[in-house]
């Protein structure tokens, strides 16, 4: 499977024939005081997918991102929005493109309604005489049209995190970038923005999602690409993903010391038991196999599972360090 800043074939293209969504070629960022931010970055985002773009906080993320946008400008390298090189492309590429950086910012004084009202009218490339229609399906598309006359510090976290995601939305867009959306958000809010980008998916266009939460790629993500201190140390699907990881064999039963030994027996590795489980590397043995053995030597086997690898043991190895699992 893919090293790093390779590509499988497989994830290069989610749409046959089209150029992707995002590519950048040695893209590189070095503030002034010398930290090395982001490293080398061969990001490729294949059109329609939904890409979830994971790290640690501080791993090179927000600052990709912002060079995408043409928020800060890169130390070398260089990259493609929808086929088109940036940022000679920005006045063409950049009003089919949505994004939410670094949380909304919002008039706390205005309803929702009015705040997009205002976004929609400094966007130079929106029809005034289409305003209202638009400003009207964005909010019914984020499930906000009950509130649009509520002010916007009356919304909840949840709500907030919508709106801007339909500021992103007042326009037609081919590409959706979206940075921590659920960050601080409680349990319902979290399951109404991650819903949202699976509405959003749906109609083909691209969604990039930068998060250090598990549950957004394995619940959300098609593709996913994995920072490290500003390096991309994998970019694929989620099945290649899992596929990096070694396939385990657990079985429940109420002899857990002599199924253990029994594993050793076999030869498989890294045996561990917990209360009525235990389990060991698969390796190359069918587990058929295994069942047979245990069942032969008169262990009680409960159940026999294969469960795919686990995701946060992945990630760890890739990036060295924990992530937050829940969302």
């Amino acid at each position: 499977m893919s090293a790093v800043g390779e590509v499988s074939a497989g994830a290069a293209t989610a749409v046959s024939g089209a150029a992707p969504a995002i590519a950048t070629t040695g893209l590189t960022k070095r503030f002034r005081g010398g930290q090395l931010a982001v490293d080398d970055l061969g990001l490729v985002v294949p059109r329609g997918a939904v890409y979830g773009f994971l790290g640690p906080n501080g791993s090179g993320k927000t600052t990709t991102i912002r060079m995408l946008l043409g928020l800060v400008h890169p130390t070398q390298g260089g990259h493609q929005l929808l086929g088109v090189p940036m940022p000679n492309g920005s006045a063409d590429v950049l009003p089919k493109v949505g994004s939410l950086v670094e949380g909304p910012a919002f008039y706390p004084q205005l309803s929702g309604r009015a705040n997009l009202a205002r976004i929609d009218a400094a966007d130079r490339t929106a029809d005034p005489f289409t305003a209202e229609e638009r400003i009207t399906a964005a909010l019914e598309r984020v499930g906000l049209i009950a509130a649009r006359k509520k002010h916007y510090r009356a919304y909840s976290l949840g709500m907030k995190q919508r709106l801007a995601i339909a500021a992103s939305l007042l326009q037609p867009r081919e590409l959706i970038i979206l940075d921590e959306p659920t960050n601080g958000l409680d349990p319902q809010g979290t399951r109404e923005v991650r819903g949202l980008i699976r509405e959003i998916a749906t109609g083909g266009v691209t969604v990039l999602v930068s998060s250090h939460l598990l549950a957004e790629v394995e619940q959300i993500c098609s593709h996913v690409g994995v920072m490290r201190t500003g390096r991309l140390v994998f970019q694929g699907t989620l099945e290649e993903l899992r596929a990096r990881g070694v396939a385990r064999i657990e079985v429940r039963t109420t002899e857990v010391e002599r199924a253990a030994e029994m594993f050793g027996k076999l030869g498989l590795a890294d045996v561990r038991t917990s209360a009525g489980e235990v389990s060991a590397q698969l390796a190359d043995q069918a587990p058929e196999r295994i069942c047979r053995e245990l069942v032969y030597a008169d262990i009680p086997v409960a159940g026999l599972s294969t469960p795919n690898p686990n995701l946060e043991d992945l990630f760890v190895g890739l990036t060295g360090e924990g992530f937050d699992v829940d969302g």
